[in-house]
């Protein structure tokens, strides 16, 4: 079983910052990517960021040079700085993590997990 849990969220103002925390917990073997999303009422899901287990990470053309997705050393843990918010950045925020299971001798995956999302508002 595995847990992915985010904290972090709130309400700032235009042009503040806040940080998401992404954690995944349970019978890991391996996380390959770990990935933000986010999404309004009304509209799909959309990428925000993603690092891969080497390290490269990629960004929505929206948050390019505002935010930073980064993964802290032996932790499986991804965090997600954010910078010159804007109103249009208020979504909620989800964590995705690719990963393979491991149960005793038995390595599931990889699989996808999601957890239940923290919400960002960002006022004018």
């Amino acid at each position: 079983q595995v847990l992915v849990e985010e904290s972090g969220g709130g309400q700032v103002h235009a042009g503040g910052s806040l940080r998401l925390s992404c954690a995944v917990s349970g019978s890991i073997s391996r996380i390959y990517v770990m990935s933000w999303y986010r999404q309004t009422p009304g509209k799909e899901r959309e990428l925000v960021a993603t690092i891969t287990s080497d390290g490269t990470a990629d960004y929505g053309e929206p948050v390019k040079g505002r935010f930073t997705i980064s993964r802290p050393s032996s932790e499986n843990t991804v965090l997600l700085q954010m910078t010159s918010l804007k109103p249009e950045d208020t979504a909620v925020y989800y964590c995705k993590v690719r990963l393979v299971t491991e149960i005793g001798a038995y390595f599931t995956g990889p699989s996808e997990h999601w957890g239940g999302g923290t919400l960002v508002t960002v006022s004018s």
